[in-house]
């Protein structure tokens, strides 16, 4: 539906109105640390957050035997006790309008050495227009943004005409099994929006991950005859070196991948982390390395694992002839890239949406990482719209969302909803 300027003025001033709020709210959920498989507190506050607002609450522990059943699935690897998913649901008293979704990821990265960091990463401060913390822009503004949008449109004088489902989930920056979790619950809707920090744009297209490790065998000895002894962490910087070489072809086929011939760098192998020896006097007889890689949409994640298993088979010894032995595993994102089509219905009223906060046209672009949008375009063929706020240093130290950024990108949401959903005066 076309909305009329009164409508989006009184929507757009309902933002402004309630926006210390959503503020202080975004710092409250900030200081939870929601770190991997702690997230329990975070959640109690989206829970409490939806009740308030008279959603239909529902609140489920994952359940890492249906979840795995999944061809989507990352593989579980901690356990799920405690790991739950938060939705609440609006349903309307009339009904016709489009159903929505609006979903976002309570769980955070590892802050990392905190001395590093200008101030503590839980402390939400808001400076000089920043809003500071892990999480404030991955994804917590976006969480908060999705709320308070839905409470504008009721403070306008007007109720959805569409059901939403708001969604908190977790396991997005591992596994993507939190967002995977939610439809094998039977949510479904005619679109989903997700305001991930993308720089007040909206993604066309992103990778798909894979999580693996590779364990690399040495031969122990004491470092008086180390020549004689086998380097297991030497080796596995040889193996590395070989999966770059994965990595270099990958890239150099980009031209054949819609929306990512444009991009410098489009695929990516991440030595995440490396591990290895018992003993500074031994040579070390074991190392392993944590390894996050990319894949462009349209090639699977049992083709691309392949590829992978290949080379470190094929990877026997290394440049001085010792005998390699390099196993991997998979530990966590097993997912396949996706690309949101152009021309869909949604996108079109998000672009209105836009146009009318931010007096310019939206602009898309392609992203290199992870999202869930992959969840429901590829498993429900449903248009997955990200599209958030301006951030800086997301997954690094000194994390911070652009608080205007977040102001605007709400009013976006709010007035998607109304247009999207349609409207019916509140009684």
């Amino acid at each position: 539906m076309n909305l009329e300027p009164e409508v989006i003025a009184r929507i757009e001033a309902a933002v402004d109105e309630a926006f210390d709020a959503q503020l202080a709210f975004t710092q409250e959920l900030v200081r939870h640390p929601s770190l991997r498989t702690r997230e329990s507190s975070a959640q109690d506050l989206m829970y409490e957050a939806m009740e308030r607002r008279g959603l239909a609450m529902d609140r489920w522990e994952l359940d890492p035997e249906e979840i795995s059943a999944h061809p989507g699935a990352g593989k579980i690897k901690v356990s799920y006790e405690g790991v739950e998913n938060v939705v609440g649901t609006y349903t309307p008293a009339q009904g016709g309008g489009r159903s929505l979704i609006l979903n976002g990821h309570i769980d955070v990265v590892p802050e990392g050495p905190v001395e590093e960091w200008t101030r503590s990463p839980w402390d939400a401060p808001v400076i000089d227009g920043w809003l500071y913390g892990r999480g404030s822009g991955d994804m917590k503004a976006g969480l908060a943004a999705n709320l308070f949008a839905y409470d504008a449109v009721l403070k306008a004088g007007f109720v959805p005409a569409g059901r939403i489902h708001f969604q908190s989930v977790a396991e997005e920056e591992c596994t993507g099994n939190g967002s995977l979790a939610t439809i094998q619950r039977g949510y479904r809707a005619d679109a989903v929006l997700i305001p991930e920090p993308e720089e007040d744009m909206l993604v066309r297209a992103n990778v798909g991950v894979i999580w693996f490790t590779v364990r690399v065998a040495g031969h122990p000895t004491h470092p008086r005859e180390m020549t004689s002894g086998f380097n297991a962490i030497d080796a596995a910087h040889h193996v590395m070196g070989r999966l770059r070489e994965l990595e270099r072809r990958w890239n150099d086929e980009k031209d054949r991948h819609p929306y990512f011939e444009d991009l410098d760098h489009p695929i990516n192998f991440n030595l995440g982390g490396i591990t290895g020896g018992d003993w500074p006097s031994s040579v070390p007889a074991w190392c392993e390395l944590q390894v996050r890689a990319a894949l462009y949409p349209g090639v699977s994640a049992d083709d691309a694992w392949e590829q992978i298993e290949e080379v470190l088979r094929d990877t026997t010894t290394d440049d001085a002839g010792n005998p390699i032995q390099a196993v991997g595993e998979r530990t966590g994102f097993y997912s396949e890239g996706y690309v949101l089509p152009e021309g869909t219905e949604a996108e079109d009223v998000l672009r209105g949406a836009h146009r009318a906060v931010f007096e310019e046209e939206l602009r898309t672009f392609t992203t290199p990482g992870y999202l869930d949008g992959r969840v429901y375009t590829l498993y429900q063929g449903v248009p997955a719209l990200v599209y958030g706020p301006i951030s800086e240093a997301i997954h690094g130290y000194d994390e911070r969302v652009d608080v205007e950024s977040v102001r605007r990108i709400t009013k976006s949401i709010a007035l998607f909803i109304a247009a999207w959903c349609g409207l019916e005066q509140a009684s």
